[in-house]
């Protein structure tokens, strides 16, 4: 079988520095707020280009917090909008809607399955106070144009960076590009904790200190509480673990764009609708936290590559609007972001897949007949 992502064997290439950092913060007695979370951030706002690294509980409070945290600066309140992609994982518009912040959606570009930026502008009204971009699969979202129509409106843009790590735009990295941005290190991200955890970046002060403190009871001093916070905060372990990882994150998303590089090049197959054709797969623009083709029959496409001992997953089955969760959108359409969660199937791809995997995974699809 080929596994879609092997954290296992991920995990194995560092297993002798995760365990002498395990048997370290064992050992010094100080599980949270500690020197191992600080350099930690510290690494991270290097790595990013940012001012600032929060270190927090998981990716989706990451994003809470940013808006919590500009709530609290009175830069927005409960009831201004928010401009967001239609097409992305639930927890972006999660992070919107528990501010009691509205999300307006915004189609895609079918094209790269990031927000159709061309079309923000015409969601905007005199409510919207910031657009969320995610950097969805692992590509950059971003555009002259955006900063544009942010500049315009006055809106702050706030970035969903859970799946793009390392990626660039014009050499400046994701999670340095808007005002702030939500990190997930879940297991299965390129940058993976083995546990959950998050972090967000900004190179505002303010906002970073206000954050800080929501994320600790609305605490900067111990039993002081200036905000009605939260309690989401990085353990040392794995803040311990995240920095020996981090060193190796622009290798292995690099290996990444190989097996990408080996898609799109060999598949042939008029049944499967490959990502955009460019050199963003040799570039270091794109870090391909997922590698999604489209097919009309998806059913019978992911039984014939499970017979064949490859492992597939759907990113992502159900839109938001089309939730349970989100009963008043359930109405909307959104045509090109439907189509697209009918379709979408990814293929494997990580750091310690091999060529002759990729290349077996292609010559299945291209036997494949529709």
């Amino acid at each position: 079988m080929i596994k879609f992502l092997d954290i296992q064997k991920i995990n194995a290439q560092y297993s002798n520095e995760l365990k002498v950092a395990a048997s370290a913060v064992i050992d010094s007695g100080w599980y949270l707020l500690g020197n191992y979370v600080k350099q930690f951030e510290s690494d991270l706002a290097a790595f990013t280009g940012a001012t600032n690294a929060i270190a927090v509980g998981n990716g989706l409070d990451a994003l809470r917090l940013i808006f919590k945290g500009y709530i609290e600066m009175g830069i927005m309140q409960p009831g201004d909008e928010v401009i967001a992609p239609a097409n992305t994982y639930i927890a972006s518009i999660l992070s919107i809607s528990d501010n009691g912040l509205t999300p307006v959606l915004v189609e895609p570009d079918l094209a790269t399955y990031n927000i159709d930026i061309a079309k923000i502008e015409e969601a905007i009204t005199p409510r919207t106070k910031a657009i969320m971009v995610v950097h969805l699969y692992g590509k950059a979202c971003w555009s002259d144009e955006l900063e544009r129509i942010a500049k315009k409106h006055n809106l702050k843009i706030i970035e969903d960076n859970a799946q793009a790590i390392g990626a660039t735009w014009n050499g400046t990295r994701t999670g340095n590009l808007g005002d702030a941005a939500g990190f997930s290190f879940y297991p299965g991200k390129n940058l993976g904790a083995l546990g959950d955890s998050g972090a967000v970046t900004t190179r505002d002060s303010e906002l970073e200190n206000t954050i800080r403190a929501i994320a600790n009871y609305g605490s900067h001093k111990k039993y002081v509480n200036k905000y009605q916070g939260l309690n989401s905060r990085m353990d040392e372990m794995q803040a311990a673990f995240l920095s020996i990882k981090l060193k190796h994150i622009d290798k292995e998303n690099s290996i990444r764009r190989t097996h990408a590089a080996l898609y799109l090049e060999k598949t042939e197959n008029n049944a499967v609708v490959l990502p955009a054709k460019s050199e963003e797969a040799l570039s270091l623009e794109h870090v391909w936290h997922l590698f999604v083709i489209r097919t009309k029959n998806r059913k019978k496409f992911m039984n014939y590559l499970t017979e064949r001992g490859i492992q597939t997953l759907i990113h992502y089955p159900i839109p938001p609007h089309k939730q349970e969760a989100y009963k008043k959108l359930n109405h909307l359409t959104y045509s090109i972001t439907e189509k697209i969660h009918n379709e979408v199937v990814s293929l494997p791809i990580s750091p310690v897949q091999t060529t002759e995997e990729t290349e077996a995974i292609i010559q299945a699809i291209n036997q494949y007949d529709e």
